[in-house]
């Protein structure tokens, strides 16, 4: 058995890399570890054992040797080009992930330079989740390891989540997102055995008025060593 530590990869806009993964406690060998070239437009992320968590992302350019076979020398002399991306809601919790690495999706950062998609990502356990009704506290805990958060929302997404005795007009909406959960609770709980966080409007403030919400948070419990890397 072999440890491996956070992996690098990186995806120019014409290859396909598809990836069998490590598992969360970074173990690994060459039966787990796989990579399969293909000529296309699209890089693929496959985890045989957990789920996916993005740790950063870049389209862009940072060096001059990356992605630079056959290319002109003028289109990998800018290494200062950076554009952050969206993958962390694009993958973050799923089994695979697809996506091209292209400017119609990230834009273009710079110009008239051959870029790359830069990605460093972890198989984690699937994630605890644990949902606190409007005016509640959500309460995670890990015996073993520190909380990292993997999602979070405060808000509704369905009728039937923290419903009781509740008018159906206070339920009815069900695309209610605070789109800066995710940074609130990574915040309070991340690096921590423990937390509680009310699902209140004075922390989160209020997504959508007149309707019943509730706090949805998905997070997996990480070894210290591994807190640093993650934040």
């Amino acid at each position: 058995m072999c440890t491996c530590a956070l992996r690098e990869f990186f995806f120019c806009s014409h290859i396909q890399f598809q990836f069998i993964s490590f598992n969360f406690d970074f173990q690994c060998c060459s039966s787990c570890v796989n990579m399969v070239r293909t000529m296309n437009y699209y890089f693929l992320h496959v985890s045989a054992w957990g789920l996916i968590k993005v740790i950063k992302a870049n389209y862009g350019r940072t060096d001059r040797t990356t992605c630079a076979r056959s290319v002109p020398a003028h289109q990998t002399s800018n290494m200062n080009c950076f554009r952050g991306t969206s993958l962390h809601t694009m993958c973050d919790g799923r089994k695979s992930c697809s996506v091209p690495a292209v400017n119609s999706v990230f834009s273009d950062p710079c110009a008239g330079t051959y870029k790359y998609l830069d990605v460093d990502y972890v198989c984690v356990r699937k994630a605890k989740r644990t949902v606190a009704c409007e005016g509640k506290s959500v309460s995670l805990r890990c015996v073993l390891g520190l909380i990292k958060v993997i999602k979070a929302n405060y808000g509704r997404t369905d009728r039937t989540t923290c419903a009781r005795s509740v008018p159906a007009h206070q339920t009815s909406n069900m695309n209610c997102f605070r789109r800066t959960s995710l940074h609130t609770m990574s915040t309070r709980c991340d690096g921590r055995k423990s937390c509680s966080v009310p699902a209140v409007n004075s922390v989160f403030s209020d997504p959508c008025a007149g309707t019943y919400k509730y706090l949805d948070v998905d997070y997996v419990c990480v070894r210290k060593v591994s807190i640093s890397t993650w934040k």
